[in-house]
């Protein structure tokens, strides 16, 4: 749907589906601005994070001492998607090898099967997700086990993991040790994979929801695979420079600094041509004018007209000014908007 030009973003959705890490919070830390921002409007919204190493009431909490408003019920974490696939394919009481915490290995207890730790336990399964204790003995354990034909589940598969001290390895990064080990591949429930977007949108029972995220690879592309709106927040992990090049399973219908502008018109944060700029595609390069456009206020329009040319023509070579006033708007399309 594409809302009124005079609309805010969030007021065209009935539910936001919020990513957690590097939109919403930094490890220990709110990203500035976060709490306010969605707290200015009525929307449900529901957390919705890669993130197996916490339970949903962990979150939850955490989400409250930082000042959020979050229900333990209005979380989806990927363990959960990640237990759920487990049920659906094993009978009651069979043993799964958790690597991860002991709130992953809960998720599995609560679907009725028997959380295990080593191979000895003869685990049908192996499900696995981030923690910060992962170790080379349950790799190895887990190694067997698949090496003996037993199901492998990934949680998630994000290489990194946004925190307060920067990027450190995600899951996915333990994921490809085991992929290396085993030369087999898992089964993936969170983004951007289908089953954790599923059940967050039957929890929301949403006519028009938006998904809000910061990384093209998961958040993007687990809102186009199941074709609904998305939010690239430029607060965590993908970049300007990795938006020009995104291909189609990885662009987002709307892209902006920071969560605020939930609370501005829709068409600001929409990748199109904004009103001010053109951009002409000259023998492998976007040429950049301006119309009356003042460049320091128009930014973020600069880079959205960039952003639609660039998709138009994946085969760009380059980004350059037509003009003078261009100038200072092209020298920061690949920094800050």
């Amino acid at each position: 749907m594409t809302p009124p030009v005079t609309a805010t973003l969030r007021c065209a959705h009935d539910v936001l589906l919020l990513d957690l890490d590097g939109t919403v919070y930094q490890g220990a830390e709110a990203i500035p601005g976060a709490r306010e921002a969605l707290g200015a409007g009525d929307q449900r919204q529901l957390y919705v994070t890669n993130n197996a190493s916490r339970s949903p009431a962990q979150v939850a909490e955490h989400l409250r001492d930082l000042g959020f408003d979050a229900a333990d019920d209005d979380v989806v974490t990927s363990s959960q998607s990640a237990a759920r696939l487990l049920s659906e394919k094993l009978g009651p009481d069979a043993a799964v090898l958790v690597v991860g915490t002991d709130a992953l290995a809960a998720e599995v207890a609560n679907v009725g099967l028997r959380p295990v730790r080593q191979f000895r336990d003869a685990p049908v399964a192996v499900v696995q997700g981030h923690s910060p204790t992962t170790d080379w003995a349950i790799l190895a354990e887990a190694t067997l086990a698949i090496r003996a034909g037993a199901l492998w589940i990934a949680a998630n598969v994000d290489s990194t993991l946004p925190t307060e001290r920067g990027l450190v390895l995600g899951n996915g990064s333990m994921v490809a040790a085991l992929r290396t080990a085993t030369g087999r591949e898992p089964i993936v429930a969170g983004k951007p994979a289908a089953p954790l977007m599923e059940d967050a949108l039957r929890r929301a029972q949403a006519a028009s929801p938006l998904v809000v995220g910061d990384r093209l690879d998961t958040d993007i592309a687990g809102a186009n695979a199941v074709g609904i709106d998305s939010l690239l927040v430029l607060t965590g992990v993908s970049t300007t420079a990795e938006l020009l090049r995104a291909d189609e399973q990885h662009r987002p219908t709307y892209v902006a600094k920071s969560l605020d502008a939930l609370n501005a018109p829709a068409s600001a944060a929409r990748v199109a041509r904004h009103p001010g700029w053109q951009v002409e595609f000259d023998t492998g390069d976007l040429v950049v004018h301006t119309d009356g456009a003042d460049a320091a206020a128009g930014r973020t329009g600069a880079f959205l007209s960039v952003l639609e040319a660039a998709w138009r023509h994946p085969e760009f070579v380059r980004v350059r000014a037509g003009d003078d006033v261009a100038r200072t708007a092209v020298s920061a399309l690949l920094g800050e908007m």
